[in-house]
């Protein structure tokens, strides 16, 4: 039997295992695979690709806020790392070392990078002399590594791949106007472009990064329930400033630390995506990001059939040349039918379809992967409709996500509430309760039920009556 004609294994189904279902995914649309070393990913080709497009279009929403590229040094020296003692201390367990450089034993311990504050702010303590050097916003693309127990392909890795923006500033006021513009960014890239709802907002004291000021968060909804923060962003305040003494000189003539901040997202969104659009076909790529935005699958029985066909499919190519990112799947050893699976399963946004039929209407049969819709689209107006058409899947693909968002939003009174909503009732997403404040309630609730306090919203109007006078309401979920 050939390959054409043997019948494809289908997934586990999401509601049957998610976790099995998502590994499967992964592996069977040739997202990733695993390598040697625990932890560390292999980025095939179709997975790189999707991560190209979103740092593609991140980039360029960083660089129009007036932020530059540039790159520092993957290993750190210990006595640098040393000096922030609360950074240190909150990423410990999870850092790497190289104590040898080939058979020799080094004198001082590196660092694999598990974030670069240290390494940055040392070479801002160098170039920062004058008021007239601020703002400085400067963002880098790197990989970095952290020493994780647990981990899942782009959700959690030991290696991973991010970017990291770090800017100084002269005022307490520019360095908070700085985090939530940047966190306004992340919103809009991850909601614009990736289709994913997420809520914004700051996280507790328990949950910040370790030597901030304050941290805020964009926090999304998977399929399973589970939520995933999806990129965050920090006000260090004046923190790390006086460790490693990044002073300006001011207009009066007097020294001044410098105000900073950091953000920060990474390939986890690949598995947000993944997690927030997939249905038991696959993968639903969004086509702002999805390496082939349409495929073309001939259909032909006969010689004669073939024979006209092909020479169409040159036609369609060069009408969306330049407009839509295409894929002409004209392999031989495989039936369409066989094609048809693969391609859901790749989460490609839109298939055309053409035949003998479509051929002599001088037309293409457009297929969307999302609701399987199908339209006929004349030759000539092509390269006008499938951009619209590739757009329309883009906008439905963000509803369907926010209205299983919101179905699975609940609201509690009380403790008892949100305890029974996780514990008893078995149940998981968002549940919104007001909130106080208070640590150690903070942590009685992770202990009895798991869910941790994913942030509390800066729009608070969505939960407008929820909480009492002076009080803002928290959103706590079990999360990745």
């Amino acid at each position: 039997m050939s390959q054409a004609q043997t019948a494809p294994e289908h997934l586990t189904p999401q509601s049957e295992d998610f976790s099995k279902w998502y590994a499967e995914v992964v592996q069977r649309a040739q997202l990733a695979d695993h390598s040697g070393v625990r932890g560390c990913i292999v980025f095939r080709p179709y997975g790189y690709g999707i991560w190209e497009h979103m740092q593609r279009l991140l980039d360029r929403r960083i660089q129009a806020t007036g932020h530059q590229n540039a790159y520092f040094p993957l290993l750190i020296p210990e006595s640098l790392l040393q000096k922030e003692a609360e950074h240190v201390e909150g990423f410990a367990p999870q850092v790497a070392w190289v104590t040898h450089g080939g058979d020799k034993e080094l004198e001082e311990r590196l660092a694999i990078r598990p974030t670069s504050e240290a390494i940055i702010g040392a070479m801002y303590s160098k170039w920062i002399e004058s008021y007239r050097d601020l703002p400085l916003l400067i963002n880098q693309w790197a990989n970095v590594m952290r020493w994780e127990m647990v981990t899942r392909p782009f959700l959690r890795t030991t290696e991973f791949l991010w970017q990291e923006g770090h800017t100084a500033h002269a005022t307490a006021e520019d360095c908070q106007a700085e985090v939530l513009r940047m966190l306004e960014v992340y919103r809009d890239f991850v909601e614009t472009d990736l289709a994913i709802p997420v809520h914004a907002g700051s996280k507790s004291d328990a949950e910040k990064f370790a030597g901030a000021e304050m941290t805020y968060s964009i926090e999304a909804l998977m399929k399973d329930g589970y939520a995933l923060q999806a990129g965050t962003s920090h006000n260090l305040g004046q923190h790390f400033a006086k460790v490693f003494d990044i002073t300006y000189q001011d207009e009066q003539g007097k020294r001044q630390h410098v105000w900073q901040t950091s953000w920060g997202v990474s390939t986890r969104l690949i598995g947000g995506v993944i997690m927030t659009h997939g249905d038991d076909h696959g993968l639903q790529l969004p086509p702002h990001i999805a390496p082939v935005q349409a495929v073309v699958v001939p259909i032909w029985r006969k010689p004669e059939e073939r024979a006209a066909v092909l020479p169409f499919l040159d036609r369609v190519r060069e009408a969306l040349v330049g407009r839509v990112r295409l894929q002409v799947d004209d392999r031989d050893q495989y039936s369409p039918g066989w094609k048809y699976y693969e391609h859901e399963l790749r989460g490609v946004p839109v298939r055309l379809e053409v035949g003998p039929k479509d051929v002599a209407k001088g037309a293409v049969m457009s297929v969307r992967r999302d609701n399987r819709a199908k339209e006929s689209i004349p030759l000539e107006g092509l390269g006008e409709r499938l951009p619209a058409l590739l757009e329309e899947v883009q906008a439905a693909l963000f509803l369907a996500a926010r209205e299983f968002r919101d179905r699975n939003t609940s609201t509690a009174a009380t403790l008892e509430d949100l305890v029974r909503h996780f514990q008893e009732d078995g149940r998981r997403g968002f549940v919104a309760l007001p909130w106080e404040g208070s640590a150690v309630l903070e942590a009685q609730i992770k202990e009895k039920c798991a869910a941790t306090l994913r942030c509390i919203p800066l729009d608070q109007s969505r939960f407008a009556g929820m909480a009492p006078a002076g009080r803002r309401v928290a959103l706590f979920a079990r999360a990745y």
